[in-house]
This record gives structure tokens, C-alpha cells and sequence, in this order.
């Protein structure tokens, strides 16, 4: 393969735009029983499931599913988000292979699905378009958007949102037509791994493998959504709600760094910080090694410092850990 291939690419990030923007205000909208009926129940059996982590599952079984949680974590930070979502590099065709597998383990809805989403939620930020809106409250941001009917603008825009490159992409609509055959085969066939590996009985590893990671895993990317557009520092941009929040950056594998990320959505690391809090930088840049993730986007360190300066909060503090 050839070597100039990995490259790091880099860009200048634009001024966010406001224009075309829906403007917020009070809505009331049904609640999704179903919803909140499965969400009820996936809390309760996440809750046993913690007791059998902590108290019945072998070492290995709690190794394991923490392995789980960290590799299908990488499904949505490196392949839904970074990867498809925002086109900060390209994959080959065993990468996105890997992505597909991962992001299906994670349970967070269909590559195509959870890119629209997200798409939406970057052009109309914090406002009734917004899937999670971080005006309509902590909770709702977190939540309870999965837990209540769409507001009209969140599916006007997703209607007319370009989704072209995902339309094309034939690997994307396969796992977009089967997503919940493959949703159950994938998690059945890693639920089965410590039952015939070190005779781990089927009941806790489906508690444990499955139940918990996912809901943990929900939490991590749903921190995002809530408390990384609620508290923190905003060192790049002052005037939008997102914000840098270290700690689920740590839970999330790096995507926390949030006023960065919506700053300039193009750098591949999301963040200007390497490890320990942006694990999900260091898997990509392994795959660029390897030389099936190339043509890695990076904002050059000009463009950060200008833009620091123009609409920064002051509080910006270079540190890098790789």
C-alpha cells in the first residue's frame, strides 16, 4: 500500500453558522411508552447485572466484558462518529468490516441511522432540529429524546439532510436492511464466548456481556449529548453550548473534548489531547500504521491558535499526552 497514503491531511476549520437555523421554544410532544418500557426494563436488568459482575462473575467474565465495552465503545467514536459521520479519514474495506462488527455490538441503532442523527445535531446544534437539544434540559439531552416523539423540525431536516455517501456506501445499507438480525447475531455470538472458553454460565454472561456493557455504553455516548453541552470550559469557541468535559471524554474514549470537536469537526482526534483521554485517537493512528486508515483530516496548529484567539473563552491550556 502506498505510504504517502497516511498522510495526515491538514485543514481549516470555518466559523460555525447560525443561518438557516430553527429557533427554540417550549414544545410538548407524546412520550414513546414502548421506549420507556424497554429503557425501564434494560436499567433494572443492568442493575442485577452489576451485582453479578461485582459478586458471581468469574475474573475472566469481568475482564471480558469490560474488553466488550471497550471495543464496541470504538464502533461509535472511531467508525459511526469520526469515520463515517464526520469523514475525518478513510478506511479500507477490513476497517470497515471491523466498524460494521463493532458498532452493531454496541446496540446504538443502524451506522445510517445513528449518521443522520448526528449530522442533524451538528447543523442545527442546541436548537428544536436538534435530536437532543441541550436547551430542553439535562435530562432530555441524556435521555429522554429516545423517550419522546421527534419535534417536526428533527425529522424536516433529516428528511432533506444529504445522506448520498451512506446511500452509496453498499457495506452501510446491508447492515442498514438487517441491522437487528445482526444486532442479535453479534452480541449472541460474543455472549457464547465465556460460556464455551471458561465455563461461565450462559445467564451471567448474557447479564453481564450484554445487558450492562450496553447500558453502560449507552450512558458514555449519552454523557456526550447532556453533560458535554452542560458544564465546562469552552477554550475554542465561547458562543456554543458544547464544552471540553474531561471525564467523559474519559468514559467516552476521547470524546468529551467537545467545544474542539464542534469547533472543528473535520480533526480525526476530536480533541487537541492524545492518551490517556482520547483512546479512540490512538486506535486510529494504529490502523494508519497498518495502512488501513488513511488520508487522517488534522487542523493545523495555526488555525487552532486563531481561532483560540478570536472566540476562545480563555481558557484554553496546551497539554498533550500523545
Amino acid at each position: 500500500m502506498d505510504v504517502s497514503a497516511t498522510t495526515r491531511q491538514p485543514v481549516v476549520a470555518p466559523l460555525n453558522s447560525n443561518a438557516d437555523k430553527p429557533r427554540n421554544g417550549f414544545f410538548k410532544t407524546a412520550i414513546v411508552w414502548q421506549n420507556v418500557i424497554g429503557f425501564l426494563l434494560l436499567h433494572i436488568a443492568a442493575v442485577y447485572g452489576a451485582y453479578l459482575y461485582i459478586y458471581e462473575a468469574s475474573w475472566a467474565t469481568k475482564l471480558f466484558g469490560f474488553v466488550c465495552y471497550w471495543l464496541s465503545a470504538k464502533g461509535t467514536t472511531m467508525g459511526a462518529h469520526r469515520h463515517y459521520s464526520h469523514r475525518t479519514y478513510k478506511a479500507t474495506l477490513p476497517l470497515r468490516l471491523i466498524i460494521m462488527f463493532l458498532s452493531t455490538l454496541a446496540g446504538q441503532n443502524s451506522l445510517w441511522v445513528w449518521v443522520r442523527d448526528h449530522r442533524v445535531h451538528h447543523k442545527y446544534s442546541d436548537t428544536d432540529a436538534d435530536p437532543h437539544n441541550s436547551t430542553r434540559g439535562l435530562f432530555f439531552s441524556h435521555i429522554g429524546w429516545l423517550l419522546l416523539r421527534k419535534h417536526p423540525d428533527v425529522a424536516e431536516k433529516g428528511r432533506k439532510l444529504d445522506m448520498s455517501d451512506l446511500n452509496a456506501d453498499p457495506l452501510v445499507m446491508f447492515q442498514k436492511r438487517y441491522y437487528y438480525q445482526l444486532y442479535i447475531a453479534c452480541n449472541s455470538l460474543l455472549m457464547l464466548v465465556p460460556v464455551f472458553a471458561w465455563k461461565e454460565t450462559l445467564w451471567n454472561s448474557f447479564m453481564v456481556t450484554w445487558l450492562l456493557r450496553t447500558t453502560l455504553l449507552y450512558h458514555a455516548t449519552w454523557s456526550i449529548n447532556s453533560f458535554a453541552h452542560w458544564g465546562g470550559t469552552k477554550p475554542y469557541d465561547e458562543k456554543i453550548r458544547a464544552a471540553e468535559e474531561k471525564w467523559t471524554a474519559l468514559f467516552s474514549g476521547g470524546e468529551g473534548w467537545h467545544n474542539y470537536h464542534h469547533t472543528f469537526p473535520m480533526d480525526y482526534k476530536a480533541s487537541e489531547y492524545g492518551m490517556p483521554f482520547n483512546s479512540t485517537k490512538g486506535v486510529i493512528d494504529l490502523f494508519a500504521k497498518l495502512g488501513w486508515a488513511y488520508d487522517l483530516k488534522e487542523v493545523s496548529g495555526d488555525a487552532v491558535f486563531s481561532r483560540v484567539e478570536r472566540t476562545g473563552d480563555g481558557t484554553r491550556k496546551f497539554v498533550w499526552w500523545g
